[in-house]
């Protein structure tokens, strides 16, 4: 394979692919549509012409074969007066125009054969341009909806990996772990708060029983109800019971306790 061939090959290649880059279906199809209006035109005037031949060959030909009849009388009433010789004359005019005539009507046979085909041919063409009209916004449609897609597709593509997407998707995985740090210390103040009344619940029990044994050892219960027994191991006196040191000791160093607590 030659230099020359090689080269000729990659610009006719290159010149196609750019070609085919900057086809744009919408306009591609106006031109199309344009180009067969041209064509319509051009049968339509092609039509015309042919009808208008025809219709001159039709004259040509009536007038023949009217110029022939008229020889024809002619003939006759040169006969009729005697002279031959005119009427001989009379009948070749006849002749040369009868043959003209028929040579005509032949000629207007094949043209009217003509003329309907190109009638067919433009009716047909008329047909399909409509159709093409009609094709061509349904394609003009669908090619804009293609191409909107596309665009939407490569939108989406570059903002998927743009440092906009990016930016809010972190701005998200943010405000997620604010919300979850705000409920974890919710949750912790509310069981700090439990474990605090736990503990004065708590505290409570530990003073009611305390004021309880207080009442105890003051004698404000009999011993049925559980009062501690006398130093000397008798029952103790109806009256006011006297203030043991050994007891008061041992409720002091109970307080002591509490307090440590």
């Amino acid at each position: 394979m030659g230099l020359f061939d090689r080269v000729s090959r990659v610009v006719r290649s290159n010149l196609n692919a750019a070609v085919s880059s900057a086809e744009d279906p919408e306009k591609i199809l106006d031109q199309a549509i344009m180009d067969m209006q041209e064509d319509l035109v051009q049968m339509r005037q092609a039509v015309a012409r042919a009808i208008a031949s025809q219709k001159r060959v039709e004259q040509q030909a009536s007038k023949a074969q009217s110029e022939a009849n008229t020889w024809q009388q002619r003939a006759q009433l040169a006969l009729q007066k005697g002279d031959e010789n005119l009427a001989r004359e009379a009948l070749v005019r006849k002749k040369t125009q009868a043959e003209t005539a028929a040579a005509l009507k032949g000629q207007l046979d094949q043209q009217s054969g003509s003329v309907n085909t190109l009638k067919r041919q433009l009716v047909a063409l008329e047909s399909k341009i409509s159709e093409a009209k009609t094709k061509k916004d349904m394609l003009k449609a669908r090619a804009s909806a293609a191409k909107a897609n596309e665009q939407l597709q490569r939108s989406v593509g570059t903002l998927s990996t743009s440092s906009a997407m990016g930016a809010f998707e972190r701005m998200e995985e943010k405000v997620l772990q604010m919300e979850a740090s705000g409920q974890a210390a919710a949750e912790l103040a509310g069981a700090d708060l439990e474990s605090q009344f736990a503990s004065l619940e708590a505290g409570s029990d530990v003073d009611y029983e305390l004021e309880a044994m207080k009442a105890q050892m003051l004698g404000g219960s009999s011993p049925a109800q559980g009062s501690l027994p006398a130093a000397d191991g008798t029952a103790a006196d109806s009256g006011a019971a006297p203030t043991d040191s050994a007891v008061d000791a041992e409720l002091e160093a109970l307080k002591s306790e509490l307090d440590s607590l």
